[in-house]
C-alpha cells in the first residue's frame, strides 16, 4: 500500500499567519497531506488560512473549549488508511491528570490512536497499546518549542509520527519529540 499522510493541527487561537505558513509549506511538499485534522481552539481560522493559501484536502474539525460558537463535534472517529483514530480536543478527558480517560474513550471506539490538543505541548507515546499524539499548538505554544504541528505517515500496518516547528521567519523544520514505546 502506498504511504498516505495526515496533517495534525491544534490550538491556533487566531494566529492565522502561522497557520498560513504551515499550509503553504504543506502545499510545497512532494507528498502533500491527503487529509488534515484540526483538534480545536481556532476552528474559524481553518477556512481563512486554507482560502488564503489554496490548500485543499479533506478536513476533520474538532471543537475545543474556546470554539463556543462554532458547530463542530467535540469528538469524532476517523478511519484513515487502515487505522482508526479517536479525535478530541482533550479538555473533556481530564488529560492533565493522565491519559486514562482518553485511552478508555479510544478503546470504546476501537481506535488504534487518540489524537488530541489542549495542552499546547507536542506529545507522542504508546500507552496501554494506544498511540497518543498531540501536535502541540500553532498559536500559543508552551515549552521550549515554538509553534508546532505533526504529520502521521501511514504505510500499512505502521504509523510514523513526525513533528515540525515554525520558526520566527515562518520557516518550517522537523523537530524531535521523545516517544515512549510500550507497543510490542
Amino acid at each position: 500500500m502506498e504511504s498516505t499522510t495526515l496533517l495534525l493541527l491544534s490550538d491556533t487561537h487566531g494566529k492565522v499567519s502561522t497557520l498560513e505558513a504551515i499550509l503553504q509549506w504543506a502545499n510545497r511538499q512532494q507528498d502533500k497531506p491527503t487529509a488534515a485534522v484540526f483538534l480545536g481552539d481556532g476552528c474559524r481560522d481553518i477556512s481563512r488560512a486554507a482560502a488564503a493559501t489554496g490548500f485543499s484536502c479533506e478536513w476533520k474539525l474538532i471543537k475545543g473549549n474556546n470554539d463556543d460558537m462554532f458547530s463542530a463535534p467535540e469528538t469524532a472517529v476517523l478511519d484513515f488508511c487502515g487505522h482508526r483514530f479517536f479525535l478530541c480536543h482533550g479538555h473533556r478527558h481530564s488529560i492533565y491528570g493522565g491519559y486514562h480517560k482518553l485511552i478508555a474513550a479510544a478503546r470504546i471506539r476501537e481506535a488504534d490512536a487518540a489524537l488530541f490538543g489542549h495542552t499546547h505541548l507536542p506529545h507522542c507515546e504508546y500507552a496501554e497499546g494506544i498511540l497518543l499524539v498531540n501536535p502541540g499548538s500553532v498559536g500559543r505554544p508552551r515549552g521550549r518549542a515554538g509553534p508546532t504541528f505533526a504529520l502521521i505517515e501511514c504505510a500499512e500496518p505502521s504509523l510514523e509520527v513526525r513533528f515540525w516547528e515554525v520558526g520566527p521567519e515562518r520557516e518550517v523544520r522537523e523537530i524531535q519529540i521523545t516517544e515512549n514505546r510500550d507497543k510490542p
